[in-house]
């Protein structure tokens, strides 16, 4: 008798028949065979706000900025020769990459020969190049464009690449190299989009911040942070004011906007501290506020003319204050009124400390140097200082700053050759002087190493010109001066000294008794 076996079709059928009708006995559901899937995992979170909306309405108002420089050609005129391997240039196989690379870069064989025919032996005629790329901004409708003087300073030739890929060409308005800012300009009928400058005295540390510009050449390109800082002075030049953002900003960006959420230019974005030469989220604005003077003046007539009071300046620091009876650390120092200056000619002398201007209260050496750049040449300015003691008023009528003014720094220390004289001892600051060869002040011998002196800065061929305003040419004199502070109930002495490197002033403690 043979027993017919079940498929295993069957045996499948009725594993999975069985197997729903557990199922159906243990849920209780009616016996109505349905195939079902789990639902995809989503989460109802709150939301939170993008930058869509803002990119999407200031990105036709960005471009990149492509530079193109004067290069002028190696000479091809027999006095140098490359040499590759022990062969020459020319013995080089016309496919070779070397080959390949110098006549497109302007090499030898490359470049102009083309222009200037085989066997050419003269001098090559400069040849545009690429040379640096930047961002920038429209900031009208006609084509005027906002970018950092650094991107453009060398260029002969612009071209500005929009969003959509358009390129045009542009001119060169203007430049101030002093707040790194220039003025590019697009011919063309069309209407651009363009943006504004924001109240950046509204701006907050906190604030969102939206940074569009052309990093590493590669286009248009949104990063977002907020603002981590304001005022920063980061050495670059006698304004500086920077808004300091986390927003990835990088090579390229430089020239492009950071904007609020209202799509208002806060800041230009213009320099970054990075170790490595990436973005390490600290990036460097120039305020809108600065901005926006700067480029209205450029687009005016090319140039911004600044006002000039013509003195060097240095910060009143908490010792300075103390040793000139000044209730606070605050106001600009004059280290040297400069010759033929405005300053000069109206009685500012070295020594007094400028406290206010038309009445504002002058915060520092860089707000004196803002608050007088604001003003137009021929302005006639009221300067409070402060001086012997108490207060007094100047009116000064401001000069034009020169084009090639250069901003002497304050604390640049420097040596000098003194000639050998009798040496006298000051008990108490560390040094040891003896009259200078040019009978003006008296020469630094030696500095104890661990005096207050030598903390100071002071060294060994400096000279000492003055002490607390008056001048001094023997150790006597410097002595006679501090014996009066000290009957003056002062416990530091203003020194006022002289180096290669310019006049600075330090406050040194006196020790009476």
């Amino acid at each position: 008798m043979s027993i017919k076996r079940p498929s295993l079709k069957t045996i499948l059928q009725s594993s999975a028949v069985a197997g729903l009708a557990v199922v159906m006995l243990s849920t209780g559901v009616p016996a109505q065979i349905a195939q079902s899937y789990a639902d995809a995992v989503r989460v109802d979170a709150p939301q939170v706000p993008g930058f869509a909306n803002v990119v999407a309405a200031v990105s036709p108002a960005v471009v990149s900025v492509r530079v193109q420089s004067n290069v002028q050609p190696v000479a091809d005129d027999g006095n140098q020769s490359f040499n590759f391997g022990g062969r020459g240039f020319d013995d080089l196989p016309d496919d070779h990459p070397l080959k390949r690379f110098f006549r497109e870069f302007g090499g030898p064989g490359g470049g102009d020969r083309a222009e200037r025919g085989p066997g050419h032996r003269g001098e090559g005629k400069p040849h545009l190049r690429p040379t640096s790329q930047g961002s920038g901004f429209f900031i009208s409708e006609d084509g005027y464009i906002v970018t950092n003087n650094h991107v453009v300073a060398d260029g002969q030739a612009f071209t500005v690449v929009m969003n959509d890929g358009t390129e045009l060409d542009a001119k060169l308005i203007g430049k101030d190299p002093r707040t790194d800012l220039a003025v590019l300009k697009v011919d063309d009928k069309r209407k651009f989009t363009y943006v504004q400058f924001a109240d950046d005295d509204k701006v907050r540390v906190g604030d969102w911040v939206v940074a569009v510009g052309n990093p590493f050449g590669l286009g248009g390109t949104v990063t977002a942070g907020i603002v981590s800082a304001r005022g920063r002075d980061i050495g670059s030049g006698p304004y500086d004011d920077y808004i300091q953002v986390d927003a990835a900003v990088n090579r390229g960006n430089s020239g492009g906007p950071t904007f609020n959420l209202n799509g208002e230019v806060v800041g230009i974005n213009t320099a970054i501290f990075s170790p490595s030469g990436g973005n390490v989220g600290i990036a460097f604005a120039i305020p809108a506020s600065t901005a926006k003077d700067v480029v209205a003046d450029l687009m005016k007539d090319g140039k911004v003319d600044r006002g000039w009071l013509g003195v060097q300046i240095q910060p009143v620091t908490k010792d300075i204050a103390e040793s000139i009876g000044l209730s606070d650390a605050s106001g600009a120092l004059v280290v040297e009124p400069q010759e033929n200056s405005p300053g000069l000619k109206a009685g500012i002398k070295e020594g007094d400390v400028i406290t206010a201007v038309n009445g504002e209260t002058i915060k520092d050496a860089r707000d004196l140097a803002k608050r007088i750049a604001t003003f137009a040449p021929g302005t006639k300015v009221d300067v409070s200082i402060w001086r012997d003691g108490k207060a007094e008023s100047l009116a000064v009528t401001l000069g034009e700053l020169p084009t090639d003014q250069k901003q002497a720094s304050a604390d640049e220390d420097s040596q000098q050759e003194t000639a050998p004289s009798t040496e006298k001892a000051l008990a108490g600051l560390g040094v040891t002087v003896a009259p200078a060869e040019d009978g003006k002040g008296v020469a630094i011998m030696s500095v104890d190493p661990d005096s207050d002196a030598a903390d100071k800065g002071l060294k060994e061929g400096e000279k000492i010109t003055s002490v607390n305003n008056q001048a001094v040419a023997s150790a006597s004199d410097i002595q006679k001066v501090i014996e009066q502070a000290g009957k003056d109930g002062r416990k530091k002495a203003l020194f006022q000294i002289e180096s290669e490197g310019g006049s600075r002033f330090v406050a040194l403690p006196i020790n009476q008794g």
